[in-house]
């Protein structure tokens, strides 16, 4: 089992990628949802499986739908929180995650992409913001991110907790991880029109096979 050194809390849209980036910058092997068409060694059909039976899930890795699991098993891990105003985050969402669901057409078993949405669909704050009908009201949105914030706050102590604004923190970050400051900006990446060309326009889908899901 890989040692988890770092579990990252943070909701969709907040930077995630950013800080994946900035954390290979400093040396960290990093998971997030782009893993899967950049790494095809990873299964989407084991997240899933993760999903839907956290029991007996084999946590060699970590999500923010899986922090409160992810702390149980590595509980000296460093947790990072990256965060941005609800109402910039909600916008966000709804111009690509959201947007994504309206434009991409049903897909079977057969189409790469059919067990990652169904793993996107699960995983992305329980299925709210990839459930246009749920989406839209946009007051409980709302108040589930505020929620989701307020309780990794409330689960890790503050020595084991770094919380990131939207867009830099470096040296917040280094400081807190121990590592030297690299002489490099902070990464912005994915942004929302970077999301549309690589997910709407599938330029990610070709590392994609598809798998059998077991729930």
């Amino acid at each position: 089992m890989a040692l988890i050194k770092v579990i990252d809390a943070s909701l969709e849209r907040s930077g995630t990628d950013s800080l994946r980036v900035a954390l290979d910058i400093l040396g960290y092997k990093t998971h997030h949802m782009k893993c899967f068409f950049e790494d095809p060694t990873i299964k989407v059909s084991d997240w899933l499986h993760t999903y839907y039976n956290r029991e007996t899930a084999d946590w060699n890795w970590t999500a923010a739908t899986f922090y409160k699991e992810s702390l149980h098993e590595y509980p000296d891990a460093k947790v990072l929180l990256t965060i941005r105003p609800v109402d910039s985050c909600y916008e966000s969402v709804k111009n690509t995650i959201l947007k994504s669901v309206e434009e991409t057409p049903d897909l079977g078993p057969s189409d790469p992409l059919h067990t990652f949405l169904k793993l996107a669909d699960a995983v992305c704050m329980d299925g709210w913001i990839r459930n246009p009908e749920n989406f839209a009201d946009e007051k409980t949105v709302k108040c589930l991110y505020n929620e989701h914030i307020a309780k990794v706050k409330r689960v890790f102590p503050a020595d084991q907790l770094c919380i990131l604004k939207l867009g830099g923190g470096r040296e917040k970050l280094c400081k807190f991880l121990g590592k030297e400051v690299p002489q490099v900006p902070y990464p912005k990446v994915n942004t929302t029109d970077e999301f549309k060309e690589y997910f709407f326009e599938r330029k990610g889908a070709n590392n994609l096979a598809p798998v059998t899901i077991s729930t």
